[in-house]
């Protein structure tokens, strides 16, 4: 009884973070993609720079964005970019990826992630909001 108990329990907490990962907000992830801006453009005139371009980031493989010089660790990752796999990604860059030239720290916050999230999957390949 306390086995089925603790999976009916654990069950819920997926289900209840992964609703919490669907609930960021846009707004707030622009604030947090200021830490990104550096490296990274989004929107319709964006353009590859110390880092490759994030339009329709979701979906891709990764090392593809025409134009940018990744390294071969990103090329021959075998990632498609998912929320899962960039929650991983952006908490610890060089650990994801061993040999990316991402040379980002990482962000911590699981709600800043979301939020990061939220903001980035508004643009689609052209750059244009959705």
């Amino acid at each position: 009884m306390m086995r089925s108990t603790l999976i009916g329990v654990l069950a819920l907490t997926a289900l209840t973070t992964t609703a919490a990962w669907a609930d960021g907000d846009p707004a707030a992830g622009e604030k947090v993609f200021t830490q990104c801006k550096a490296c990274h453009q989004i929107g319709e005139t964006a353009k590859n720079g110390v880092g490759p371009k994030l339009n329709g980031l979701f979906g891709r493989h990764s090392g593809s964005v025409e134009g940018y010089n990744y390294s071969d660790a990103n090329k021959n990752s075998g990632i498609t970019w998912d929320e899962t796999v960039f929650r991983e990604y952006i908490k610890a860059p060089r650990t994801k990826i061993p040999g990316t030239k991402m040379a980002f720290a990482g962000i911590k916050d699981d709600q800043k992630i979301t939020d990061l999230i939220a903001f980035l999957k508004q643009y689609d390949a052209d750059g244009k909001k959705k």
